[in-house]
Order: structure tokens, then C-alpha cells, then sequence
């Protein structure tokens, strides 16, 4: 796989994410399509420098609609992961 920066696209900031890092200690993360569970855990230890538990991926279907003209449009597929890290590790977002 290509370097941590292509596996890592970005930190998922929803109502969900941020309960789960409060109280789990679990961060949602978008990740490449391509990229499977030992590439995940090796990039986000190298590139926030903390100790990965457990790391989950979930495949997210394209979304399709009906527009008004009766043209349909999709949305684009994406993976995400969810990392859950050590205790005491945190990941510094902002």
C-alpha cells in the first residue's frame, strides 16, 4: 500500500464520533477503499504516534437519488475505520 498520508483521508467529526471518543476512547476515521486493517493500525500509530487496540472498517455504499427532473445522481463509496486506542492515548484533532 502507498504512505500513510494516501491510507489516512481524514477524522470524521459527527454526534457519534465525538460520544465515542469521550467514552471509549474510539476515533472514526475515513480511510482509502484499498487499505485493510494492519495498514490502518500502522498508519495512524506512525502518524499520530499512539497505541492501537483494535481497528474496525465499514464499507459505505454510494447513497442514490431522484432529482426533480427525474435524473438520478449517486454519492461516492468510502470506508471508514473505527480505532479504538489505548488508555491514556489520545489523538489531538484541533
Amino acid at each position: 500500500m502507498k504512505h500513510q498520508n494516501h491510507i489516512l483521508k481524514g477524522v470524521l467529526f459527527t454526534e457519534k464520533a465525538m460520544a465515542m471518543q469521550e467514552s471509549d476512547n474510539r476515533y472514526m476515521l475515513e480511510v482509502a477503499k484499498a487499505a485493510n486493517k494492519h495498514e490502518i493500525k500502522k498508519a495512524v500509530e506512525d502518524f499520530f504516534n499512539v497505541t492501537v487496540l483494535a481497528v474496525n472498517t465499514q464499507n459505505q455504499k454510494e447513497k442514490r437519488r431522484v432529482l426533480r427532473n427525474r435524473r438520478t445522481v449517486s454519492g461516492r463509496e468510502w470506508k471508514r475505520a473505527i480505532v479504538t486506542l489505548k488508555e491514556g492515548d489520545k489523538i489531538d484533532l484541533l
